[in-house]
């Protein structure tokens, strides 16, 4: 599908003047050249200064001179209030703030006294609706809506959590793996379920050794100590069944285990629980030498595993039935397609590459719950959770089957390449047994319901992606953000349930999240643009309402910048239909001898692979856009991809790159350098690369396997191996590589080094616990070997993935910038 081009002014972020007072700020109206990055209307803004020169120093120094963005934001339960969270002005300390939605400036600090009061956050609410309860700072609080009392339930150093209102009335919480019951009347604590990992006492011993065995004939003190053990084990189990003023709700999963999930029923009669192996950090990962520490000493710290580790993972569920102290351990076999053998077309071809033939065979698949999978019905009859396989293939949602103690399927989602981490949200209809949830089977992902004994519904269908799912408290429709009018914008939606009617409810352009209040009647919103960051508006739901903006967080500093805005385009692609979106900072246009200086281009390269930076909201990546308005100014064209294996444009985009991480992206690359060529106008031989994480293993690969195309580039904390990537980011695309090297060898840069002719600057920080620095090593040593001499490498002692300090981030600018000064 083709959409028009997306035009932000190239100037600057525009002063709102009278005459688009009325300006439509809808993105149907993208053809007509709408100003995206232009305020919501009736907004003053400041002027830029186009005298001001953009200086490396200034963008990479502090944030804070930028803006100290609300964070964490909510509404207050009296639907005229939002609270929000600010970092402090040179200081990584976050301070709540209350603000009014009809009174003028950013809010007043909440008092540390007063913390408890407001923090309730993601509170549940009682049924009759006049009670709410959450937790704060591991206690337990009860606030009373009508008069504004709260109640403190627990005061303990223990950390109480998942606290929820049982049918009965009574409040339970968690405390480690046991579970109680607080009746509020007469304030009894009851304990009804105690998660021990711990074989059951009494219960059958590990297989003895023949010493062992022979001892007990051998030594009478032997045999008697283990007759005293059972006796005293008799008598305690004979108090506990017949004094009830005993807790007898202790439950064991055996040695060497521990709780992943366990969520209990609201009639506290039932729970589920998933267990799995125990392992130690000694048994896992690797060190991270840390050079600078305050003691002046090496600190060898402990990181996650690699993917060559070829971990197998899998959890035990268990059905606790709390009435009759009793444990069910549910298998996996009813879920269609447990046992199936989804990887051997991967692994007959890596046999047959090392000569052999692999033999296809059924055999049960490692299966783990997802985050935050058990969600209980309401009235305890029903209970769905969300389960993937270890392959990452398959996702099922099934129920259970109280009766026969086995799940039953209610919808089973696979994937060939794989289940994406992202629209697994799913939950219950109170008043019905109707499931509702999130997938990606049409190729996008949208909402669907499901009754539990009938055929699913799609509520919302297209070309479009469907997060954060609100439903109403009439259960007749969910709200929802979707980029529905345009890849790149985010606007918020609501669809019925009944005719799948689908509404758009902002229409403010940019990037949108939101919040539904309490009463329902509003909407708090986090809107921004390219060139303002975000900040928090609230808007009516009913028709014609405006969004009014309610915080003023962003500098006067920053908005007299002369920010190059972003134009969004849809370069045409050489192998898909669908173009790919990017971001283009470009100079204005010039003639004479001046225009030659407009030749020469940089294309950046995002990282995390499956994210999306060709939107028409605030990046992440600000400093980069910071950045590159510094370059426009120095009379560089910029380009930003959103490549293949970017979010926001469905299934296809997204799995492109299975199984060749490297590839895809590399040609898309190569479009968007033709692209630069043939409109803007670019110098085919003054094209330079960067990017980092990600984008710096794809601007490895680009290097390595187009060496003509880019004459610089700087690879900024990459990967260059991937079988030293985490399991869980890496197995999804490559598999293992114990199934899949063939996968491993085409997609990691370390085997294509010997690509390597132009100029490329490596920038490793060392306590990197995400990609480690191991991998910018291994590729100095393979340069090395290989006797190139156009790299560079720079060392950042004291950064993670993710720079902290400002020095640094100037450093490794200073660094790029310099590069392409030098080869373009």
């Amino acid at each position: 599908m083709k959409y028009p081009l997306i035009v932000a002014s190239v100037s600057v972020f525009l002063t709102a003047c009278a005459a688009n007072d009325n300006a439509p700020q809808n993105s149907n109206n993208v053809a007509n050249n709408v100003d995206l990055t232009a305020p919501v209307k009736g907004e003053a803004v400041k002027s830029p200064d186009s005298n001001h020169i953009i200086t490396l120093e200034k963008v990479m120094s502090d944030p804070d001179w930028i803006a100290r963005s609300p964070s964490s934001w909510y509404w207050g339960d009296d639907n005229q209030t939002v609270f929000y969270k600010q970092k402090r002005l040179g200081n990584p300390v976050k301070d709540l703030f209350k603000k009014s939605i009809n009174a003028e400036g950013n809010g007043d600090k909440v008092a540390y006294s007063n913390m408890h009061v407001v923090a309730d956050d993601g509170a549940v609410l009682s049924v009759d609706g006049k009670h709410e309860l959450y937790t704060f700072k591991g206690n337990v609080f009860l606030k009373d809506l009508a008069n504004q009392t709260v109640s403190q339930l627990t005061y303990t150093s223990a950390v109480e959590s998942q606290a929820m209102f049982l049918s009965d009335g009574r409040i339970s919480y968690r405390v480690g793996n046991v579970f109680y019951a607080h009746d509020v009347k007469n304030n009894q604590v009851r304990e009804l379920a105690n998660l021990q990992m711990t074989n059951t006492p009494g219960g059958k011993k590990a297989e003895q050794t023949y010493i062992a065995k022979e001892q007990e004939k051998l030594i009478s003190y032997v045999a008697l100590q283990k007759r005293n053990a059972g006796l005293k084990a008799d008598e305690k189990n004979k108090l506990r069944s017949e004094n009830d003023t005993i807790a007898t709700s202790v439950f064991y999963f055996g040695e060497g285990k521990k709780v992943v999930q366990a969520k209990l029923s609201p009639n506290a009669q039932m729970m589920v629980v998933s267990v799995a192996k125990s392992e130690s950090w000694s048994n896992a990962g690797d060190i991270m030498p840390n050079y600078i520490t305050s003691e002046a000493t090496i600190d060898p710290q402990k990181v996650r595993r690699r993917v060559s580790d070829n971990r197998q993972y899998k959890e035990d569920v268990y059905l606790l039935d709390l009435v009759n102290d009793a444990q069910y351990l549910l298998g996996y076999e009813s879920l269609p397609g447990y046992d199936e053998d989804v990887l051997a077309s991967v692994k007959a071809e890596n046999f047959k590459r090392e000569g052999k033939e692999y033999k296809s065979e059924k055999s049960p698949r490692n299966i783990h719950l997802m985050y935050n999978s058990i969600q209980w019905h309401k009235d305890s009859n029903q209970v769905a959770i969300m389960m993937e396989a270890w392959d990452n293939k398959d996702r099922w949602l099934a129920t259970i089957d109280f009766d026969n103690k086995k799940f039953v399927n209610q919808h089973r989602l696979h994937d060939d390449a794989w289940i994406n981490w992202d629209f697994n949200d799913y939950g219950w209809f109170d008043e019905s047994e109707t499931l509702y949830y999130l997938s990606e089977e049409s190729g996008y992902g949208h909402l669907y319901v499901k009754p539990v004994d009938g055929k699913a519904k799609a509520l919302t269908s297209g070309n479009y992606e469907v997060r954060q799912l609100t439903k109403t408290a009439d259960e007749d429709s969910f709200y929802f953000q979707a980029n529905k009018s345009h890849p790149g914008i985010y606007e918020i939606y609501n669809v019925t349930v009944d005719n799948a009617t689908v509404t758009a409810v902002t229409d403010l352009g940019g990037n949108n999240s939101f919040s539904l209040s309490p009463d329902e009647t509003k909407l708090l919103i986090e809107h921004s643009t390219t060139t303002m960051p975000p900040e928090l508006y609230v808007q009516d739901i009913k028709a014609d309402a405006e969004a009014i903006r309610i915080t003023h967080t962003v500098t006067d500093e920053f908005l007299a910048m002369p920010w190059t805005a972003p134009t969004v385009v849809e370069v045409p692609s050489s192998n898909t239909e669908q173009g790919i979106f990017s971001r283009v900072y470009q100079p204005a246009p010039t003639e004479g001898a001046s225009a030659a200086v407009q030749g020469k281009a940089v294309m950046f390269v995002h990282g995390a692979g499956y994210l999306q930076n060709s939107h028409l909201g605030w990046s992440g990546y600000f400093r980069e856009f910071m950045f590159h308005s510094m370059l426009v100014q120095k009379g560089y064209t910029v380009i930003d991809m959103d490549y293949r294996a970017s979010k926001g444009y469905g299934r296809d985009w997204r799995t492109a790159i299975y199984r060749h991480m490297g590839k895809p992206e590399v040609e898309d690359m190569l479009d968007g350098v033709n692209w630069l060529v043939e409109n803007a106008n670019v110098d085919k031989e003054r094209v330079g690369v960067y990017g980092g994480s990600y984008g710096g293993f794809l601007t490895l690969m680009s290097m390595f396997t187009e060496p003509e195309v880019f004459q610089a580039g700087s690879a900024l904390r990459l990967v260059s191996d991937w079988t030293s990537y985490n399991h869980g980011y890496t197995s999804n695309i490559l598999n293992t590589p114990e199934d899949d090297k063939i996968a491993y060898e085409r997609s990691s840069p370390i085997y294509f080094a010997e690509g390597l002719q132009k100029p490329l600057l490596i920038n490793a920080p060392m306590v990197d616990d995400n990609v480690f620095f191991q991998d910018s090593v291994r590729l100095v040593q393979r340069l090395i070997e290989l006797e190139k001499q156009d790299f560079e490498t720079a060392i950042y002692p004291v950064e993670p993935h993710g720079f902290v300090q400002p020095s640094s981030w100037l450093d490794e600018y200073r660094r790029i910038f310099k590069l392409f000064e030098n080869n373009l």
